[in-house]
């Protein structure tokens, strides 16, 4: 009986721990960063800045990396870089413009390029069995970007699927932000102040929630609920800027917000185990924005 009773553990310990195991051999890290680099590096001119950006980007070792303002690129260039980060598959939305890009450790399926409709394109792809949106939506209007989320959100609820992300530089603010925004005056303030005849960033004279709202709506998650201090996860402007365009270190102070997000399906964002808003460090010289990444735990 003692015999049968020490075999029957360690057989019950045995299976428990291949169980385990297997368990975890079905789990991986996916980490997905997104990166508006301002202006394609001065349009390749400022090699310094794009050599240390791809260095940097390097170290982190994303496995998806969206790109906004790639100016000045095509798909060659794109994939010179990007291989340098360790990603030897590209997409890239346009050539000229403000094109956005996507670039991942593994082949990526193209669904849609437009430029037709949007300010400066959607572009659309598939890897890692994800569908993914990368936007950079209009940094001028508000009613412009409005109607980009719409057609964003029309999209993806036409995919019938529950494994996207949207990521980007979407000009646009949170109402998860409000409470601290709303006592911003000199940004809302400034904000008025750039007003012209065509274009307004604010909504009726306030800021305008509205595009975030519908993408949420989808429904998305922002991933950054829960594992980020909101008011501390600026992504915009950078110290890059000062000495440019009147930006001293008071205003870039006054005018720092959230505007790039990375938001995922409800399903998915289960998954994500970890938010990081690089915005202190090395990448306060690199852009005029902020990174940011998401890390998830996926099955294989």
């Amino acid at each position: 009986m003692r015999f049968l009773f020490r075999t029957l553990f360690f057989t019950v310990f045995i299976l428990g721990f291949s169980l385990s195991g297997f368990s975890q051999d079905k789990v991986k890290s996916l980490k997905v960063m997104t990166y508006n680099i301002w202006n394609g590096f001065d349009w390749g001119k400022d090699s310094l800045r794009q050599e240390s950006l791809i260095q940097w980007v390097k170290e982190q070792n994303p496995d998806v990396l969206a790109l906004q303002e790639l100016c000045g690129y095509n798909e060659e260039k794109l994939r010179h870089d990007a291989a340098q980060w360790g990603h030897p598959y590209v997409q890239i939305l346009k050539e000229g413009g403000y094109p956005t890009a996507l670039t991942s450790k593994e082949p990526i399926e193209l669904i849609e390029k437009n430029v037709s409709n949007f300010w400066h394109g959607l572009l659309h792809v598939k890897t890692f069995g994800i569908d993914f949106f990368v936007v950079h939506l209009s940094p001028s209007d508000s009613d412009t970007r409005l109607r980009e989320a719409k057609q964003i959100k029309s999209r993806i609820q036409e995919l019938q699927s529950d494994s996207y992300i949207i990521l980007g530089d979407f000009n646009t603010h949170s109402p998860f932000d409000s409470y601290w925004l709303e006592s911003r005056k000199e940004l809302r303030d400034g904000m008025a102040t750039a007003k012209n005849e065509k274009y307004s960033n604010l909504r009726l004279g306030e800021f305008d929630y509205a595009p975030m709202a519908e993408l949420l709506s989808i429904p998305t998650v922002d991933l950054s609920l829960g594992k980020a201090d909101l008011e501390e996860s600026f992504t915009f402007p950078t110290p890059a800027l000062i000495g440019l365009y009147d930006q001293t270190p008071e205003t870039i102070l006054q005018k720092r917000v959230r505007i790039d997000y990375i938001l995922a399906s409800p399903a998915l964002a289960q998954t994500c185990s970890q938010v990081n808003i690089f915005n202190h460090g090395a990448t306060e010289k690199l852009s005029d924005h902020f990174p940011m990444m998401a890390e998830f735990q996926i099955a294989k």
